[in-house]
């Protein structure tokens, strides 16, 4: 497994705050099959003239010492907000592992139209966007992902939300049914997330070639710089906690 989205350098964000949180979530992660993963602390694609990126390499790379033979590979990049409509991308330090592939997000209010016209800037750019965790916006819908996809953009799915039940987690699995999911990831942030539970998920519920290339043969093509493959339709087995929601809410509509 390959987990491109995580917040495991100490300090610089919201994510993992010592260095011995950080490697703990890293033996954790070797432990459960994970072979590489990106460090992705937050940037505001405005603040791109000021991106710290030699210093987080440095950082990086003591935090792969610290961690020694317990870890995987370490690589770099960002998550990005585009906090603005035309962010012009200079230099691939921002990028995953310096590929084409850049992770960016958005506030969960951004309108539908300009979604979609920010991801296409990118992709003019000869960059392809990485949209993080759609199913959080709440313009989110099997249409507007197909218009995210569209301008250019493929679209990381959070590992953990397709295993609970939650009007995001809806969002995520019509997505994962819809062959729009191009890969998962954790967005760990120095805690007990991962893609171990997704995946096992995924296998029970029938989607054995869905998680070995959503969690590791399409992250390896990004790392690789190469093309992503379209993952297959899956048809998610409802559980009776779904299903009895649902008959809930019709009668009390009814």
């Amino acid at each position: 497994m390959i987990d491109l989205h995580t917040h495991l350098l100490p300090g610089v964000d919201d994510g993992s705050e010592t260095v011995d949180q950080s490697v703990a979530v890293l033996a954790q992660f070797k432990k459960q099959g994970v072979t590489a993963l990106c460090c992705t602390p937050h940037l505001k694609a405005s603040e791109f003239g000021q991106a710290p990126c030699e210093e987080l390499d440095e950082l990086m790379e003591e935090l792969r010492v610290q961690a020694g033979d317990n870890t995987p590979r370490l690589v770099r990049g960002f998550e990005i907000m585009l906090d603005v409509p035309s962010p012009v991308v200079h230099d691939r330090c921002l990028t995953l592992g310096g590929s084409r592939y850049i992770l960016v997000e958005f506030g969960r209010l951004i309108p539908a139209e300009p979604s979609v016209e920010a991801l296409r800037r990118i992709t003019e750019q000869g960059l392809i966007p990485v949209l993080a965790h759609p199913e959080r916006y709440a313009c989110c819908s099997v249409e507007q992902a197909e218009r995210w996809r569209a301008a250019g953009a493929i679209l990381q799915l959070d590992a953990t939300t397709l295993t609970v039940e939650s009007k995001r987690a809806d969002r995520a699995r019509d997505l994962l049914t819809a062959g729009l999911a191009s890969i998962i990831a954790s967005d760990n942030h120095g805690d007990g997330r991962s893609l171990a539970a997704s995946v096992d998920w995924l296998e029970r519920h029938g989607g054995s070639l869905q998680a070995q290339m959503l969690a590791s043969d399409n992250p390896a093509a990004i790392l690789a710089d190469r093309e992503v493959l379209p993952v297959p339709p899956m048809r998610i087995r409802r559980s009776w906690y779904s299903k009895l929601k649902d008959f809930v809410i019709g009668g009390a509509e009814a």
